[in-house]
């Protein structure tokens, strides 16, 4: 099968075997799926020399369907259309744990639109809900917000009843495209008045939940934008893993701060991510209230050129890759 890997630090399309699977897993043609950043940031650490020897296929969610099953699959039969976070789904044929999968929602989205639900979705309403713990009538503001996680984490503030969302970006045009995402105010992080703006819009408070997807350079700033016993999950790092960080603002202001990430989660761990989602999500899903917008789609012929887009960093929302 043809597969978009890293090999010898050079990302390329190749051949590959076709994935052997486990108990739990399903063989999947996979049709569509979604690029990520953090398929761009695992190819530039081993064209840096990580990993070295190492072949590692892209891609982390898609949408396709069920060709083969293992012994123990109990959901899902051959011939179903399952949408599923998948290592390796940038390629024709991908190993799926049942565990994470769930039925496309090709009632209401094209396939194209159903591969770039899982990982924002899953990700974001454990930030939102789980760990945040956002509810009806509070504030939220999300950090980077016209990423497609960003997004939806202000569609899922939305659909939970937020009284306020918040969504920050740093380019003109994205901003102006976030009211249409959810965001009730668009805020540019440059502009060194923006904790100045989140005050104003609460009152003198601040939010009660902040979702950071940024990190060190709006840390001390998050905290100062943040209420009395509010909340800060961090889920993403763009700004650098590092930083100058105010314990004493911290112990102030007395602020709940949470780190999240999928890479030290067991697949039973991720399997009631997804169903926790998916419990009070579907039924938005299915009604078009949840939706990533795609900013471009390539074949899986021009992986090369998605990664080359997803480095230049001009889209809104999701770059896709088609398989069929």
């Amino acid at each position: 099968m043809q597969c978009f890997s890293i090999e010898a630090g050079k990302p390329a399309l190749r051949e590959a075997p076709v994935p052997e699977l486990q108990s739990r897993q399903m063989l999947v043609k996979v049709h569509a799926a979604g690029l990520n950043r953090v398929d761009l940031l695992t190819a530039q650490a081993m064209s840096g020399g990580q990993g070295a020897g190492q072949t590692i296929g892209l891609g982390r969610e898609l949408c396709g369907t069920v060709v083969e099953v293992g012994p123990e699959v109990q959901q899902f039969r051959k011939g179903d259309v399952v949408i599923a976070m998948a290592a390796g789904a940038l390629a024709e044929y991908a190993a799926v744990d049942e565990r994470t999968a769930v039925a496309a929602p090709l009632e209401a989205l094209s396939q194209a639109e159903a591969a770039v639900l899982p990982l924002a979705l899953n990700t974001m309403h454990d930030a939102v809900v789980t760990r945040g713990e956002l509810q009806q009538g509070q504030s939220v503001l999300v950090q980077g917000a016209s990423s497609a996680v960003g997004i939806m984490a202000m569609q899922i503030a939305r659909e939970i009843g937020a009284e306020l969302v918040i969504g920050t970006s740093r380019d003109a045009e994205r901003r102006m495209r976030l009211t249409d995402q959810g965001a009730d105010l668009a805020l540019d992080t440059g502009d060194t008045g923006w904790v100045d703006a989140v005050l104003k819009a609460t009152d003198g408070a601040g939010v009660d939940l902040i979702i950071d997807q940024i990190g060190a350079p709006v840390a001390n700033d998050n905290l100062r934008a943040t209420r009395l016993e509010g909340r800060i999950v961090n889920v993403g790092r763009l700004g650098g893993n590092t930083g100058e960080f105010d314990f004493d603002l911290h112990a102030a202001r007395r602020i709940t701060y949470i780190g999240v990430t999928f890479r030290t989660r067991t697949p039973d761990e991720v399997a009631t991510i997804v169903r926790k989602a998916w419990a009070q999500m579907g039924s938005a899903i299915q009604a078009g209230r949840i939706r990533i917008p795609i900013s471009v789609t390539y074949p899986l012929e021009q992986a090369n050129e998605a990664l080359d887009a997803m480095a230049r960093d001009q889209h809104f929302g999701k770059i896709v890759v088609t398989v069929d």
